[in-house]
């Protein structure tokens, strides 16, 4: 009679099951691994290609505001020298038409009937607040002529003849209110007896006053 043993063959087939079980276990667990690094790795490598482009970004402008601002020195020194000119043409023009104005000034003032150049507004507020600072429209201009003029410098002197010292400071108070000319100053008047050409007597005066243009 033959015997069979089938104790030891079931035992063996259960621990290959076992093995081969474990087997795959693991195998998943090392793919699900690397399947896992892959991802993050391709997450990383998107993440470092954004950032990469917003370098690039940013060195593209970098360099567009150095192309734009390259020649800058340039062009500041050319303005500089535009400046200049400018500067330089005001003042030529300002010493040509700057004195001839002046004169036209004066000469306005010492016209009958006429005064000197003053906005109205300002002029109503000089006579609300000073009455006596105000010129008089009714002054003879006739009664005061001027024998010498001299402008150096922006300062004006003038020396002249008047019939008495009310003249004179009638013109003093009308450059006073005059836009071209400020800081007034009287200086001392002598009497002249019968030394001027119409044989009366009159005051010697002299002004000094700066100007403005």
């Amino acid at each position: 009679m033959i015997r069979v043993n089938l104790l030891p063959e079931a035992r063996r087939t259960q621990t290959n099951s076992g093995e081969q079980t474990w087997l795959w276990v693991v195998f998943g667990l090392v793919t699900l691994e690397i399947v896992g690094l892959l991802t993050m790795y391709s997450f990383k490598q998107e993440e470092l290609d954004t950032w990469n482009r917003k370098n690039q970004t940013i060195e593209g402008e970098i360099k567009l505001s150095k192309d734009k601002v390259k020649g800058q020195p340039d062009v500041k020194a050319k303005l500089e020298k535009l400046r200049a000119r400018e500067d330089a043409i005001a003042k030529l023009q300002s010493a040509r038409s700057g004195p001839a104005a002046m004169l036209l000034e004066i000469a306005r003032m010492m016209t009958r009937g006429r005064g000197p150049s003053i906005a109205s507004e300002t002029l109503a507020k000089v006579q609300s607040d000073n009455p006596l600072a105000m010129f008089n429209p009714n002054w003879d201009s006739r009664r005061l002529w001027i024998t010498e003029f001299v402008e150096q410098a922006r300062t004006v002197k003038l020396k002249g003849e008047a019939i008495d010292g009310e003249d004179v400071s009638e013109l003093a108070r009308r450059m006073n209110l005059s836009a071209y000319f400020y800081d007034v100053k009287l200086l001392p008047a002598q009497r002249s007896a019968g030394k001027s050409t119409t044989g009366v007597d009159t005051v010697s005066f002299q002004l000094e006053a700066r100007v403005r243009y």
